[in-house]
């Protein structure tokens, strides 16, 4: 829910962010020509029509100068830093094209250099007015008890009573706190009307039977002995971990530390996917290369779909139910290559060589990974990725992740048509455990490069699989 409200914000800021974009331009032609009643050079309309390309540019740039990062933690000084640099160079790269254009298909076009910067300038200050009256509002929200992150402390400690403090002195934050695990104080002890509810070793019963959106880890020092564990079990959970360490005065807080006024957040584990510019890239290349595979691919699946529907009895396409980003189920597309069985045998079973469900053609689509070719569907409805670690079924990830540490890991990115693991040759039946070694490394070294290469890797040595039976 937490999430699903993050990204409704957004699309409200980027929409607020392009009307001030467009009134911020309307007001530097205004100001320029016809309060000062400077020569315009152009009409009016050919200087609207530069909107077009000038809207998308700026929130591009705002995507990547990380304005559109949670306000929870960002200070103030950090955004308007943000957003002097982005306009600054959105500034340069809108001057360039002007000039690249002042002369397009015979005629000539005079921009105003001077109009563009005072546009600059009033952009900046609308940007900053408009996102403080964003924080004031969302403060207001947040008061009033909405919008707010569930939060729970594994441990306290002075690192505790020091997060909890600032919680309190900036409700903005919008910081719920539902209380504390800790071995050595009583039940019921409360810290600024937060009570301890109990011991660590109740940690997986309290995650099973609460919505949580964090955990913070703020064991004592001399409880670090714990930590491994206790790790563990809040990422099997699959909720966000954060380990606040108690020797704040000797770490520093950058560069691999987030920085609460001070007090020094270690992420348990980073996800360059959370960003909000890293995930509009991947997801813009997986739109648009699942499009141009479709295309590519047509043939392909149409003789594909002939064979299956004309040599044996069934569906074309089957569906199957997988885990996919956050936890959640999703139908994923293949083309059937199997004899048509009950859901109850099919559920639990791995596919074994010279399985006898395995249809002639299904022998030679699974090989060569055609069957897999649906999944470029999944990836347009945005159930999955172009690259990332492959889905499992709901009945295999309930028992992985009681079996492989780490392995929750992996949900909290889209899962993937190949990835990491599979062009490595960890595909089909292999360790399970070297898959998720290798799906980790992906998730937390996540770059756009590192996508290519998987799939330049993928024609050579992903499509064909002799461990696919």
């Amino acid at each position: 829910m937490i999430k699903d409200n993050q990204r409704y914000f957004n699309r409200i800021h980027v929409v607020i962010d392009a009307a001030v974009i467009c009134v911020s331009y309307f007001l530097a032609w205004v100001y320029k020509f016809v309060i000062l009643r400077d020569p315009p050079g152009l009409g009016f309309v050919l200087y609207m029509v530069a909107l077009a390309g000038i809207v998308p540019l700026y929130l591009m740039l705002y995507l990547a100068f990380n304005m559109y990062t949670a306000k929870r933690v960002q200070g103030r000084r950090l955004e308007i830093g943000n957003i002097v640099k982005a306009n600054a160079f959105g500034l340069l790269i809108v001057m360039a094209v002007f000039f690249l254009l002042r002369e397009y298909n015979g005629y000539a076009y005079e921009y105003s250099r001077t109009m563009l910067f005072y546009f600059c300038v009033v952009n900046i200050v609308m940007e900053i007015l408009v996102r403080n009256l964003i924080r004031i509002c969302l403060r207001k929200i947040r008061k009033s008890g909405f919008n707010l992150r569930h939060i729970i402390f594994v441990g306290y400690s002075s690192a505790a009573e020091a997060f909890i403090d600032r919680i309190y002195a900036n409700p903005q934050w919008g910081y719920r706190v539902c209380g504390i695990l800790d071995d050595n104080k009583e039940t019921g002890y409360t810290y600024k009307n937060v009570p301890v509810l109990g011991t660590t070793e109740e940690l997986e019963q309290i995650l099973e039977n609460n919505r949580l959106d964090e955990i913070a880890i703020t064991l004592a020092l001399r409880e670090y002995y714990k930590l491994k564990r206790i790790v563990a079990i809040c990422e099997k959970s699959g909720v966000h971990t954060k380990f606040v360490p108690d020797y704040n005065d000797i770490i520093p807080t950058r560069p691999y530390t987030e920085d609460l006024l001070g007090l020094p957040v270690v992420n348990i584990r980073h996800v360059p996917l959370t960003n909000t510019f890293n995930m509009v890239c991947k997801r813009t290349v997986d739109i648009v290369g699942a499009v141009v595979a479709i295309i590519l691919f047509s043939p392909v699946m149409l003789v594909t779909a002939i064979l299956v529907k004309t040599t044996s009895k069934g569906p074309l396409i089957y569906k199957q139910e997988r885990v996919g980003l956050h936890n959640q189920t999703f139908q994923m597309y293949k083309f059937r290559s199997m004899e048509v069985q009950s859901e109850k045998s099919e559920k639990k079973a791995w596919t074994v060589r010279n399985d006898p469900r395995v249809t002639a053609v299904g022998k030679v689509i699974r090989r060569t990974s055609i069957d897999e070719l649906p999944q470029l569907f999944n990836i347009l409805k945005g159930d999955m990725s172009l690259v990332g670690p492959r889905p499992e079924r709901p009945f295999f990830v309930e028992k992985f992740r009681e079996e492989i540490p780490r392995y929750m890991i992996k949900h909290q990115v889209r899962p993937g048509l190949t990835g990491w693991a599979q062009v490595n040759g960890f595909r089909g039946d292999t360790s399970i455990k070297k898959r998720i070694e290798y799906d980790l490394y992906y998730i937390e070294n996540w770059t756009m490069g590192l996508d290519f290469k998987i799939l330049f890797l993928t024609f050579f040595k992903g499509f064909v699989n002799k461990n696919a039976y």
